[in-house]
């Protein structure tokens, strides 16, 4: 069989829109008239350690959130779903449903047990013997699996850029994704309704991080929408995949499918992890990441523009997606991208690692039943960050749900503000901004 080039790869991989420039210095869902905040942490019920990412949503209805890394939730429910069930998941760990009625506003802490699974010697005799046989029957179930209908999205999309452990740009943003179906060869369309930016230049080193793409990193994580970014054209072949112990969701047996390319492939490609519901053969979470090993190559693939006396390498790459199911059918519902770069200046003695982290939660959506004429589309190789606005409105999301931030993100948020705060009342008493 022909390999593809490595050109090939280049121009046709979703890392062409994952680009940083360097340089010297649905709303249309319908809104809720009213609503209320339930906030919370998740955790594991045997060793209280915080769940990252786990589910939490309103049962029978397509309203949905997801923890953030300290396991901390924010959901917003509408008046009149106030009698409504909440349902908490987590991969590997036991549903739960609660009686909205039976959360508080404020500091509620749900527990999840893990979900123990023992097989039957029945389960084990129908195990696959093939691991990449399997994956190809996953690619191949697209029709019976995901859904045929458009569908118009309600989401949260936020990137940031820590230098070390410190957040030096912060930009959030609801957006529109009008999803194309998963039988469908259209990309999806996304709209900016709402988003708002900070970045503290003085911790950048006189050196400007922009995220390129924006939403569109985090839409082309979605495997069974976008395979080829992975595993097109044939490029299947160049990977060697092995099963590993299986998991438990939702009652269900998972299977987890573990991937990386050839020893003879001299071109970046990925290596991870794939969870395949047993019964329906249908990939309900991947996580992956890029092999770095050849740092020319992999610069090139991410690094638009810099100074000559820069040096920029990627030093971690990882992707993530999760998609949920209703009334049989499965979609995409979070991904988050985070990468991470050492940069070194010739006329410096130490380096910078900068993380840049870019994720999406569909927090609403509804069935589209004709293709909808979008006339303020983003562009794919939007910099949100040259979009948005400032920090300033504490209800800015009103009704939409959004991932409650990091302490460490929430901290430098209010910290923006105050600094807007004072700012305002200096110009407000006549006195230079510039003066102490």
């Amino acid at each position: 069989m022909k390999q593809e080039s490595y050109k090939e790869q280049r121009n046709k991989a979703f890392l062409r829109s994952i680009v940083f420039v360097f340089a010297s210095l649905v709303a249309t869902l319908h809104a809720q008239e009213s609503f209320k905040e339930y906030k919370g942490v998740i955790k594991d019920a045997n060793t209280n350690v915080p769940l990252v990412y786990a589910g939490i949503g309103i049962d029978n209805s397509n309203i949905h959130t997801i923890t953030n890394s300290e396991g901390e939730f924010l959901l917003k429910v509408p008046t009149q779903l106030q009698q409504s069930v909440v349902v908490v998941s987590f991969l590997g760990y036991k549903e739960k449903k609660i009686p909205l009625s039976n959360l508080s506003s404020q500091k509620n802490k749900i527990l999840l047990e893990v979900a123990t699974m023992e097989l039957t010697s029945i389960e084990i005799s129908n195990l696959p013997k093939d691991p990449k046989a399997l994956v190809r029957s996953v690619l191949k179930k697209t029709d019976d699996n995901y859904f045929k209908d458009r569908t118009v999205m309600t989401a949260f999309y936020r990137e940031t850029i820590k230098k070390r452990r410190k957040n030096v740009s912060l930009s959030e943003a609801v957006v529109n994704v009008y999803k194309q179906s998963y039988l469908d060869a259209k990309k999806d369309v996304v709209e900016l309704y709402k988003s708002r930016k900070k970045t503290d230049y003085s911790r950048l080193d006189t050196l400007a991080l922009k995220l390129q793409g924006g939403p569109f990193n985090a839409l082309y994580v979605d495997v069974m929408k976008y395979p080829e970014y992975i595993f097109g054209n044939k490029s299947i072949d160049n990977y060697r995949f092995r099963f590993k112990e299986a998991k438990q969701i939702d009652d269900n047996m998972v299977y987890v499918v573990a991937f990386e390319q050839l020893p003879s492939i001299d071109y970046p490609l990925y290596y991870g992890d794939l969870f395949i519901d047993a019964k329906t053969l249908a990939l309900t979470s991947a996580t992956y990441s890029l092999n770095l090993e050849n740092k020319k190559i992999v610069s090139d693939l991410f690094v638009k523009r810099k100074p000559k006396d820069v040096k920029v390498q990627p030093v971690e790459t990882i992707y993530h997606v999760d998609y949920r199911e209703k009334d049989g059918k499965w979609y995409y519902g979070y991904s988050n991208v985070q990468l991470a770069f050492k940069v070194n200046w010739k006329s410096k003695l130490f380096n910078s690692v900068y993380k840049l982290t870019s994720e999406m939660a569909i927090t609403d959506w509804e069935k589209s039943t004709k293709e909808r004429v979008v006339k303020d589309r983003i562009r794919p190789n939007i910099v949100i960050a040259d979009e948005a606005s400032g920090f300033s409105d504490p209800e800015f999301w009103g009704e939409y749900n959004v991932i409650e931030p990091e302490k460490s993100i929430e901290s430098a948020i209010n910290k923006i503000q105050r600094q807007l705060k004072r700012a305002g009342n200096t110009n407000n008493s006549g006195t230079s901004a510039s003066k102490p």
